[in-house]
């Protein structure tokens, strides 16, 4: 059973919670549920809270978002219906249709999707999926509210009869317009509205001369409203209509109410439905808003909150663009009690609240912001004594309400409670409310509590390292401007820095050191010890996050340089494997060459074969049979290295042809041509003699027969030997 006591739920600003939930929520019962959240009593309907919430998250950021679920209560409207005879109007008809609506439409859809939200399913399973309601409705009444004319046979006569009498009417009047405007009886503005009936407006010397009824004047009196006697019969005939289209409305509304009316526990199940899906996407809302999750719930005692951070700072320091430091706190069996210490404005407190309120939101059904390796139990209660907590009305003092508050701890605490106790012990006579606090928590220790406890108490902080299922803790401080740094140590106290902060904040040396001589030695250096402690901690710290990042970056380098590595390992296998093909055929083609020689020496086909055979089996011997998907990937293989040698030899030719581009051509001394020297033309493969030279023209010799060419149309082939 769990127990969590108001007073826990104000200390620990739970409120402040809620609101924000409350303020995610479309809809004014969901915005009501959720300011009345409270920690689950039963396990597995707190797993399944949990669990919906976690589902309605998914729903932002994949493609099967769920449905409106936004609607108007009817509470008021089903208080009515549930009265006998009475009936509602037509309006209230159209909010009970779209409640209806809404709720099937969800229902279709978890059915549908059930594999994403199947605990969102499991809850709109309980209610009962049905088109009675709906159909019922919009049978009589249309989607603006109102009565269809076809809602009962006698209506729709009574509206045929009224709609042609409004036709009547305005026929009639629109005559009676004609007629006494073109004897000049109206005023200016010819016609006018008094009563939702049309009248003329007749200037008033010539009332008497219009037929019909008056039905006023203007304020001055200079224009009577007069409703024209032929109008006024079919006036009085629509009256009655309307009378009995009321009477007919009436009846068919009442009829509609006792079709409902059987239907009222259904529809109280749709609205309550709608309103805890409401509910959860306030949560969910508000789980996105501070990166909230489900950490494990385990059976095993223990409570691990990494990288935990408190969601009302955490939202309030984002809004002002500040950081929120997270804690790392961890609580089990044989870690039950950790006692913090160490200077105010550290973050003690804060600390202290953001493990008991991310508890409570937790076993509340809302998820919370920590690491997803986060792990805790649920406690059947949570007590906290957090603040200062005087008690006007019960006129109590801090220290006397305090006492209050420990006897209900006393008397409540066992080996599923989480306590949380900040600044333990103050409030009274430092020796003497240290000895009983000292007290106090020796009995929470053996009653096997879980607890977090904050002090500036040293006895506290001796009790705490020598007892072995608790541990001392302190807040981190730099050990020079002696600024918090809001980081949680675990294994060692902290110092309260009392005389270093007094010095930093202008007090004169000299009191100082009068201060420490009115109080013990021993408490002095032991202040002092744990103050050089947590400095050399401070130090630790930073050198090991400069390790760290050297670390980082080592590793990062090291990555690259192997990704270098084994690029150039897989070029230079290909290409060894390339050349090992290429050899492999020039031997081959080697062979093959060797054979064909042979055949031409000797012409012996047998022999021929056979040396092929066994050149084959030879080659076939040194294969391994490849699988299909191996060959696959060898073929992959070796269409990557020809393309890769084909573009290199592309390359090389095209940086060759470019060069050869470059190099201009030398011209050779063309050859002085003599008689008897053997010539050829320049574009021809014949050769002769030349025989004679006569100015531009040479006579050449083919044997056959003599030809005169251009004598710079010929090259020498061979000059004539002297």
């Amino acid at each position: 059973m769990i127990n969590i006591t108001e007073k826990t739920l104000k200390d620990l600003e739970f409120n402040t919670v809620l609101e924000t939930v409350s303020d995610g929520c479309t809809t004014e019962l969901g915005k009501e549920k959720a300011l009345l959240i409270t920690p689950h009593r039963n396990k597995e309907m707190l797993l399944q809270s949990l669990l919906q919430t976690s589902e309605y998250v998914s729903s932002f950021d994949n493609n099967n978002a769920l449905p409106n679920h936004g609607f108007d209560a009817i509470n008021n409207e089903i208080k009515f219906l549930a009265i006998e005879d009475s009936y509602l109007e037509s309006g209230a008809f159209r909010k009970i249709a779209t409640l209806s609506e809404t709720t099937n439409t969800l229902i279709k859809f978890l059915e549908k999707f059930e594999e994403y939200y199947p605990n969102l399913y499991q809850r709109a399973v309980q209610v009962e999926y049905t088109k009675e309601i709906v159909k019922s409705i919009e049978k009589a009444i249309d989607k603006y509210g109102d009565i269809k004319d076809d809602a009962s046979p006698e209506l729709q006569v009574i509206r045929k009869g009224m709609n042609e009498v409004k036709g009547k009417i305005n026929q009639s009047f629109a005559a009676a317009l004609t007629h006494y405007n073109g004897l000049g009886y109206l005023d200016d503005i010819r016609e006018s509205v008094v009563e939702n009936r049309r009248v003329l407006a007749v200037l008033a010397m010539y009332r008497r001369k219009v037929k019909g009824s008056i039905l006023g004047s203007s304020k001055t009196g200079s224009i009577a409203y007069i409703e024209p006697e032929a109008t006024l019969r079919y006036s009085r005939e629509l009256s009655n209509y309307e009378y009995e289209e009321k009477e007919e409305v009436k009846k068919i509304l009442k009829n509609l109410s006792d079709i409902i009316r059987p239907h009222i526990p259904l529809l109280k199940e749709y609205q309550e439905l709608l309103t805890d899906v409401d509910v959860i996407s306030g949560k969910a809302k508000y789980a996105r808003r501070i990166n909230g999750i489900l950490p494990t719930i385990t059976n095993e005692k223990r409570l691990f909150f990494r990288d935990a951070f408190h969601p009302i700072l955490y939202l309030n320091n984002k809004r002002k663009q500040e950081t929120t430091y997270p804690q790392t706190i961890e609580l089990k069996q044989d870690n039950r009690i950790i006692v913090i210490s160490g200077p105010n404005a550290g973050g003690k407190s804060i600390t202290l609240k953001t493990i008991g309120l991310l508890q409570l939101m937790l076993q509340c059904g809302l998820l919370i912001p920590v690491h997803e390796r986060s792990e805790t139990f649920l406690f059947d209660r949570i007590m906290t004594d957090i603040g200062d907590n005087q008690s006007i009305e019960n006129h109590l003092s801090t220290y006397s309400y305090r006492l209050k508050n420990m006897n209900h701890f006393l008397r409540k605490c066992n080996d599923k409670t989480l306590f949380l106790i900040d600044e333990f012990g103050t409030g009274s006579d430092p020796e003497l409310g240290g000895a009983l606090a000292e007290t106090f928590l020796e009995e929470f220790y053996h009653r096997e509590a879980f607890g977090i406890i904050t002090t500036h108490y040293s006895n506290l902080k001796m009790l705490a390292n020598e007892l072995p299922f608790a541990t001392n803790a302190n807040m981190l401080f730099d050990e020079k401007s002696l600024e918090p740094m809001y980081k949680l140590i675990l294994g060692q106290a902290g110092s309260s820095f009392t005389f270093e902060v007094a010095q930093k904040n202008g007090i004169p040396y000299g009191l100082i050191n009068r201060a420490k001589k009115k109080i013990e030695k021993g408490k002095v250096r032991f202040d002092k010890t744990i103050a050089t402690l947590q400095k050399e901690r401070s130090k630790l710290e930073k050198t090991s996050l400069n390790l760290k990042e050297e670390e980082s970056r080592a590793r990062e380098e090291g990555k690259k340089m192997e990704n270098i590595n084994t690029k150039i390992q897989q070029k230079l296998e290909s290409y060894q494997e390339l050349y090992d093909t290429n050899q492999r055929l020039i031997y081959i083609g080697q062979k093959l060459d060797d054979i064909s020689d042979k055949y031409f020496n000797n012409k012996n086909k047998k022999e021929l074969i056979g040396e092929l055979l066994k050149m084959v089996e030879i080659e076939n011997s040194k294969r391994k049979k490849l699988t299909p998907k191996e060959q696959k990937v060898k073929e992959v293989q070796q269409k990557k290295i020809i393309t890769e040698v084909k573009e290199k030899v592309e390359v090389i030719r095209q940086v060759k042809k470019e060069k050869k581009l470059k190099e201009k051509p030398v011209e050779k001394p063309k050859a002085i041509l003599k008689i008897g020297d053997r010539v050829r033309m320049i574009d021809g493969k014949a050769v002769g003699t030349l025989d004679a030279i006569e100015r531009n023209k040479a006579t050449v010799n083919y044997g056959i027969f003599t030809s005169k060419v251009a004598i710079e149309s010929l090259e020498l082939v061979e000059a004539i030997k002297k």
